[in-house]
């Protein structure tokens, strides 16, 4: 049954960061037959082409979160805003990039809002916005901001979220998501660098294999965004101004869990049982940094080991989606074994064109 609101019409809605990972799932999910939100225009706005699927179906405009001008002109006429855009940072970026463009380009985005009388906003947020650096076990939503943060990109979804969520009244409707760590095809964080190593010969993990926290797998979370976008558009009140923590309930060392994608997509790792001890990890992630910082005048290298890449790994951080659940109706799409057969398979068949002819 297709799902509307009270005006009885389909949303238009609008995704910023809609060319990315997480955004271009979106889009597919939104637009498959078994959607729940049925969508008037679909329209993406980024600074890169989208090229994901239903291109006949998306509307593209260029742009930057950052440009007011840009952002009021491209929000004329939407009625739904998912914010998937942000700077993905792991400790080696300027401060002021970062907090330009996540929390200055969300306040940007909730101006346009307002701007354009476009009534519910949809904010991908981080677990990072309350990661301390030390364990955090099976904690929800009620877990207080830390008094100070690891990185300039965990305090930077800390402000955007309390914008957003500050944002909420009569006129604009939001919620805010926090993704566990996102997997899947064609993932730009995590897998890609894990398969760099293993085809480098040295294939190296953080800690002692011990530290746990959780996954979900981008469909699932791409699911999320459509099912906190179709409760602000049918009335649900239980969402506004909201916190919710988003994951398929996988607890597993981030090292382990990883091992079997690139694995049985078909990469040897040696040595089978290297773990690099979180106190010269530490130590090495430093030195990376340091680089990056020297280089940044003539080249932005942003590098792929940090000190907050091994405090990540090496600390428990667990927590529920029992929240999204119990308000919005979220379950996990796609199973655990679904989501590892489509990214492997993804990774296997990408192996199997890079080999020469």
């Amino acid at each position: 049954m297709e799902m509307t609101n009270t005006t009885g019409r389909q949303p238009n809605i609008l995704i910023t960061g809609g060319s990315g990972f997480l955004g271009r799932r979106i889009i597919a999910e939104l637009l498959t037959g078994d959607s729940p939100l049925k969508p008037g225009v679909v329209r993406v706005f980024d600074l890169k082409p989208y090229d994901g699927k239903y291109t006949d179906r998306v509307e593209y405009v260029r742009g930057d979160i950052q440009n007011k001008v840009q952002l009021k002109s491209a929000f004329k006429d939407i009625d739904i805003v998912i914010h998937s855009a942000a700077i993905i940072d792991w400790g080696t970026k300027p401060k002021s990039e970062v907090l330009d463009v996540n929390v200055g380009g969300t306040e940007n985005i909730i101006r346009a809002c307002h701007e354009n009388n476009v009534k519910y906003l949809v904010y991908t947020s981080s677990l990072d916005a309350v990661f301390t650096g030390k364990p955090l076990v099976n904690i929800d939503e009620s877990q207080p901001y830390p008094k100070s943060h690891p990185t300039i990109y965990c305090e930077s979804k800390k402000l955007a979220e309390t914008a957003v969520t500050g944002a909420n009244n009569e006129k604009l409707k939001t919620v805010v998501l926090r993704p566990a760590d996102i997997y899947g095809e064609g993932d730009p964080y995590h897998i890609g660098s894990l398969i760099d190593m293993a085809e480098g010969g040295f294939y190296v993990r953080l800690g002692n294999g011990t530290a746990v926290c959780q996954h979900v797998y981008v469909g699932n979370m791409a699911h999320a965004h459509i099912m906190a976008a179709y409760a602000l558009w049918t009335g649900n009140e239980k969402v506004h101004g909201e916190i919710y923590f988003i994951t398929d309930s996988v607890r597993a060392n981030f090292f382990k869990f990883y091992d079997r994608i690139v694995e049985s997509s078909g990469y040897k790792i040696f040595p089978k049982n290297l773990w690099l001890p979180r106190s010269p990890a530490l130590f090495i992630g430093a030195v990376s940094e340091a680089i990056a910082v020297l280089l940044r005048p003539v080249k932005k290298y942003n590098p792929k080991f940090s000190r907050f890449a091994v405090t990540y790994t090496c600390t428990d951080f667990t927590f529920t989606s029992s929240k999204a659940e119990k308000d919005f109706g979220y379950k996990q799409k796609y199973s655990l074994e679904t989501a590892l057969e489509n990214t492997i398979g993804y990774y296997r068949k990408k192996k199997q064109n890079e080999r020469p002819v």
